[in-house]
């Protein structure tokens, strides 16, 4: 008996390679819709040509096994584990560009020391707000950062109101200033 023509084969192995040509080809095509919103359109056409080609084989494999069943469970199981992995993938590239609005009831001078001092480069405004004054903090970081920002505020200020936004575009690259070593480094950003 053929090994490819097997029951172990058809039922098992081939169903699994199924489940990871999806989970390649949509976890390209997860990336690609990522950076087509944040701006990155010079990769597309690249993970667009290994989308379709990698799906294009699954698909294939599915056409020549229409009687299997277990391809038909395998092919949306790749499908939503290719998702689930390309979006994790894209946390881990982590590449672009926020803005962080932070907006404090009360002083808010302890924080924005302490974001200047971890390289930050920080624009405070006093505003007034529905209830009084309060202070806004704006700071543009790569999202490589967010982690790091997020925890200083909720360090010096925890009850401090914060939103983080997407950037599509900088007009300038940010340059951050290491508290350690007082040499400037410059992000890669795009501009």
């Amino acid at each position: 008996m053929d090994f490819i023509n097997g029951p172990i084969f058809l039922y098992l192995i081939l169903p699994f390679l199924i489940i990871l040509a999806r989970i390649v080809d949509v976890s390209f095509g997860t990336v690609k819709i990522i950076f087509i919103a944040r701006g990155y359109n010079k990769l597309v056409p690249l993970l667009s040509f290994f989308e379709s080609f990698v799906w294009l084989i699954a698909v294939t494999r599915i056409f020549e096994n229409l009687n299997n069943w277990v391809c038909f469970i395998a092919y949306p199981l790749g499908f939503a584990l290719g998702n689930f992995i390309g979006i994790l993938i894209e946390e881990k590239i982590a590449f672009g560009v926020e803005i962080i609005r932070v907006i404090t009831k009360s002083d808010a001078t302890e924080l924005i020391k302490a974001l200047q001092n971890k390289g930050f480069g920080v624009t405070s405004v006093k505003a007034e707000g529905s209830r009084g004054e309060v202070g806004i903090i704006y700071s543009v970081v790569n999202r490589k950062n967010i982690a790091q920002i997020v925890n200083t505020i909720k360090e010096y200020n925890p009850k401090a109101f914060y939103t983080i936004e997407d950037i599509r575009y900088v007009s300038q690259e940010i340059i951050a200033v290491s508290p350690t070593s007082h040499q400037r480094r410059l992000f890669s950003v795009r501009s």
